[in-house]
Order: structure tokens, then C-alpha cells, then sequence
């Protein structure tokens, strides 16, 4: 039988660490890409259920670590400012 070293065992931690990082980050980016594709296109409607589901998304990042969260309240603010000029333009 091997013996196995702390470094492997930190690297095998590190590679299932960066694949869940990974899928998290790139839900939240889809959300943010919808949410904007929404309102450019002044779907007012669909933009806020989607801003909704966007600060869930980004929320759940920061609980985990994945994303600072200094980085989702600027990201949050800058969305909710978007979206809020989008509906008294209209």
C-alpha cells in the first residue's frame, strides 16, 4: 500500500473545489447575461423576474465563497440601478 502525500490529497481537493467553483460562477454569469439581453431589449416584465433570480444566483455565490462579497453587492447595485432606470424611462 502507497502512502499517499498531503500535497496529492491537496491537489485532488483543489480540482474538485475549482469544478464546483467553476459551475457556480457560470450560473451566475448566465443569469446576468439574461437579465441584460432582457432589459436592452425594455422587457420590463421579464427583466425583474430575472434581476430576481440574478441576486439569488449571486447571493448563493457569496455564501459560498465563490465571489467576494464586496464583488455581488457592486454587481447587485449596478443591475438594480440599471433596472430601475429601465422602468422610469418607460
Amino acid at each position: 500500500m502507497a502512502i499517499k502525500s498531503s500535497a496529492e490529497k491537496r491537489r485532488r481537493q483543489s480540482e474538485e473545489r475549482r469544478l464546483r467553483n467553476k459551475s457556480v460562477k457560470s450560473s451566475v454569469r448566465t443569469s446576468v447575461k439574461k437579465f441584460v439581453v432582457l432589459a436592452q431589449k425594455k422587457d420590463v416584465e421579464n427583466a425583474g423576474a430575472a434581476l430576481k433570480e440574478m441576486i439569488k444566483k449571486l447571493d448563493t455565490a457569496a455564501g459560498k465563497g465563490v465571489i467576494s462579497k464586496n464583488a455581488v453587492a457592486r454587481k447587485k447595485s449596478r443591475m438594480q440601478r440599471f433596472y430601475n432606470s429601465l422602468k422610469t424611462a418607460q
